[in-house]
């Protein structure tokens, strides 16, 4: 058995151009409270105090290829919550995919994530 060194997962960091704008996009789509809206950072978490977050630091460079990490995410409906994405301002996004069980979007920003289907 390894021990794991008291390591906790914290946050995932997005580079961003308008972190608060994007930030506050993920808090709504994931139902998710605002931790800290400062100049240098914006975080959400599932609750202010359950980890882990996701903090939104900005960078002056654009995205420009495609994510080499992104989120998946498994609704109870798959159709529905696409639905309700794109609604917010997600976009479907090609990466290359082909037809799969899951559905590719893109944030705001184009950072992509997918919505699987239900188990």
């Amino acid at each position: 058995m390894v021990s794991s060194m008291g390591l906790e997962w914290e946050q995932v960091v997005v580079d961003a151009a308008d972190p608060a704008a994007l930030g506050r996009w993920w808090a709504g789509a994931l139902g998710w409270a605002v931790v800290n809206d400062a100049d240098d950072e914006f975080e959400i978490r599932p609750a202010p105090d359950r980890l882990p977050g996701i903090v939104f630091v900005p960078v002056p460079e654009a995205k420009k290829l495609k994510n080499r990490l992104h989120l998946d995410f498994r609704p109870d409906s798959q159709a529905a919550e696409v639905e309700r994405l794109l609604a917010l301002g997600a976009r479907r996004a090609d990466v290359g995919q082909g037809r799969q069980t899951w559905v590719v979007l893109a944030d705001p920003e184009g950072n992509e994530f997918c919505v699987l289907s239900q188990r």
